[in-house]
């Protein structure tokens, strides 16, 4: 298994698709935040409008600006690395080399689905910082305790949105097509979007982090949370399960 995980993280690290998305998601969403911190400075009442009574130019709300955008954006980065990481031994004949090595699939699997965690905590962490060091440029001063409670919900509606994702990475490995697993990362922030306009509560997991995050955890329980993370525990169990059972076809 560890050697499994460590082969994992090697293609990862060394492909292109995990370089684009670590930028996607760090460099991306923090020049959104910036301009999204200088059009408030301009005073656009529009954008104003389209953040809600939140916006504003504090710690409060950069991060309520930051996780906004990650709960669109980053969904659908994260889901497009969870397609690539398995929808790829597809694309690329790979797959049938792995039917000859000592470790099972099913193995395989959670060894992706661990980098994959791995990996998300890493470039969240990361667009934690940077967003941390824009506030300090935007001249909010020294984090308080509520900008500190802040960037720790920042980093876990990155492993929120990572999880999320998931689905992904199963229909990817059902289908035997990495499109396939894009489309649904597509589908899963059309979902998510759809239910947050429509009302939505915390008990639809794929918006529930994102409320969550933007309220500072006023607007979501902690039960509403929990069936977020048994949702996500049963797409990542399916994955698996789905990798055990493969067979060769061709």
């Amino acid at each position: 298994m560890n050697a499994a995980v460590r082969v994992e993280a090697m293609k990862l690290v060394r492909s292109r698709v995990g370089l684009i998305g670590s930028a996607a998601i760090v460099a991306g969403i923090l020049a959104l935040c910036g301009g999204m911190l200088l059009a408030l400075a301009a005073g656009d009442p529009q954008l104003v409008a389209k953040l809600g009574p939140d916006a504003s130019l504090t710690w409060a709300g950069l991060w309520s600006t930051a996780a906004q955008i990650t709960s669109a954006g980053g969904l659908l980065a994260f889901g497009v690395v969870a397609a690539w990481l398995f929808g790829r031994e597809f694309g690329d004949g790979t797959i049938t080399g792995l039917f000859a090595l000592p470790v099972g699939r099913g193995a395989i699997a959670a060894a992706k689905l661990i980098v994959f965690a791995l990996w998300a905590a890493a470039v969240g962490t990361l667009l934690a910082g940077a967003l941390l060091a824009l506030g300090l440029i935007a001249g909010f001063g020294v984090p308080d305790a509520a900008a500190w409670a802040g960037a720790g919900r920042q980093i876990a509606l990155g492993l929120f949105s990572a999880g999320l994702a998931v689905p992904a990475a199963w229909v990817a490995t059902a289908a035997r097509s990495l499109l396939g697993g894009v489309s649904v990362a597509i589908g899963l922030v059309v979902v998510a979007q759809v239910g947050v306009v429509a009302g939505a509560d915390g008990w639809m997991p794929l918006a529930a982090p994102a409320l969550w995050a933007i309220s500072a955890g006023a607007a979501v329980s902690g039960v509403q949370l929990t069936v977020t993370l048994a949702f996500v525990a049963l797409c990542a169990a399916g994955t698996v399960w789905w990798w055990h059972r493969l067979q060769l076809d061709r």
